[in-house]
C-alpha cells in the first residue's frame, strides 16, 4: 500500500505483487459443455470486474464470450476427449487458454466470405491481440490474449 502525504508518495512496506485472477474448468464434451463454458467465462468476467475493477464494457464482454465459444467449440469438435478452459485476468488483459487431447494444431484458413464454416480461428485472431497454438504433452493448447481498454 502507498500513503500519500502532501502529494508525496512513500512506500509503506506493504506493496506486494497481486496475482492475476485465475479460474479453470474441465469439460467432458457432452452436450451442453459449450454453453457451460460460456457461463463459466461470464461469471469469471463479473468477478474480474468486481475484484480487479476491470473495465469490461458490454462490447468487450461479448467479444470475450465469443472468443471462449470459438475456442471451446474447436476443442469440442476436433479432439477425442475432454478439454480444459483456463482463464486468467487483471485490469489490463484477459488470457483464454483451451487444452485438448488432439495434437493437431488448428488451421487458419484465408479470408473467404463465401466459405461456409471454418471461420473460428479467423474470428479468434480478429478479437485477440495475440494467439498461440502449441503442442503440449497432453495434446495442444490454444492461448488467446485480449487487452482491455482503460
Amino acid at each position: 500500500m502507498t500513503e500519500h502525504l502532501d502529494g508525496a508518495v512513500m512506500p509503506t512496506g506493504f506493496d506486494v505483487p497481486v496475482e492475476p485472477l485465475r479460474r479453470a474448468a474441465h469439460y467432458t464434451g457432452e452436450p451442453g459443455c459449450i454453453a457451460a463454458a460460456r457461463t463459466f467465462a461470464a461469471l469469471f468476467l463479473d468477478q474480474l470486474r468486481t475484484e480487479w475493477c476491470a473495465g469490461i464494457d458490454d462490447r468487450t464482454d461479448g467479444e470475450l464470450l465469443l472468443l471462449v465459444s470459438e475456442l471451446v467449440t474447436n476443442a469440442d469438435r476436433h479432439s477425442n476427449g475432454p478439454y480444459i478452459l483456463e482463464l486468467e485476468g487483471t485490469d489490463n488483459a484477459v488470457t483464454v487458454c483451451v487444452y485438448d487431447s488432439s495434437a493437431a494444431l488448428p488451421r487458419r484458413f484465408p479470408r473467404d466470405p463465401e466459405r461456409v464454416g471454418r471461420h473460428g480461428l479467423e474470428i479468434v485472431h480478429a478479437l485477440a491481440a495475440e494467439v498461440i497454438a502449441e503442442r503440449v504433452p497432453v495434446g495442444k493448447r490454444v492461448r488467446a490474449l485480449v487487452n482491455l481498454a482503460h
